[in-house]
């Protein structure tokens, strides 16, 4: 009984209505013509962000006072307590203040991606404290998630908090691996001997 009674009310609802003449519907906006310049930079930047795997979801929380240190397995540790000390020079920089969760993964990824292309061997990135923050759940954000990332990717060798005259615990100095080329070089370097 129901069903009748639905099938009909449907037929009395659509009693008027003629199919379209048309075969097709553009339903887009009319407007000029496309910007490809603008279209090629957001496929650029869609492209860069497909490969950064970098996690924004979840981050064990440091507190803004905790010193950030990782090592890699392989990595000497004469070359850890210079890294640690500050002995190394610093080649490149990156500096997170003002930044978001967001904008702050796609720096550090894009970031580690020049570094290598470049050669560089250490580098610095200022993340500062987080202690500003009134709300202490948010304290140490992007302390927290560099903490993070620079675990997850293979490029870092090992990463510590920085001297108090490069920033303190507001900065981590990164260790990347050798390229290929400076692996060869040093090679080669060390068969003149």
């Amino acid at each position: 009984m129901q069903e009748d009674d639905d099938f009909s009310l449907f037929a009395q609802e659509v009693q008027g209505i003629r199919p379209l003449k048309k075969t097709e519907v553009y339903l887009g906006k009319k407007q000029g013509g496309v910007d490809f310049v603008e279209r090629q930079k957001a496929a650029l930047i869609a492209k860069v962000e497909d490969r950064n795997y970098l996690s924004k979801d979840f981050v064990e929380r440091v507190d803004p006072d905790d010193m950030l240190e990782y090592k890699k397995d392989g990595v000497q540790d004469g070359v850890f307590k210079r890294l640690r000390q500050g002995k190394y020079g610093i080649e490149s920089r990156l500096d997170l203040h003002r930044r978001t969760v967001e904008q702050s993964r796609r720096e550090v990824f894009q970031f580690v991606e020049d570094c290598m292309q470049h050669d560089i061997r250490v580098g610095i990135i200022v993340h500062g404290k987080g202690d500003r923050t009134p709300d202490p759940q948010d304290q140490a954000t992007i302390k927290s998630f560099i903490n993070k990332w620079l675990r997850d990717l293979d490029d870092v060798m090992a990463f510590h908090s920085a001297q108090r005259h490069h920033g303190g615990l507001g900065a981590v100095y990164v260790l990347f691996r050798k390229s290929e080329k400076a692996r060869l070089e040093n090679w080669e370097r060390h068969q003149k001997r």
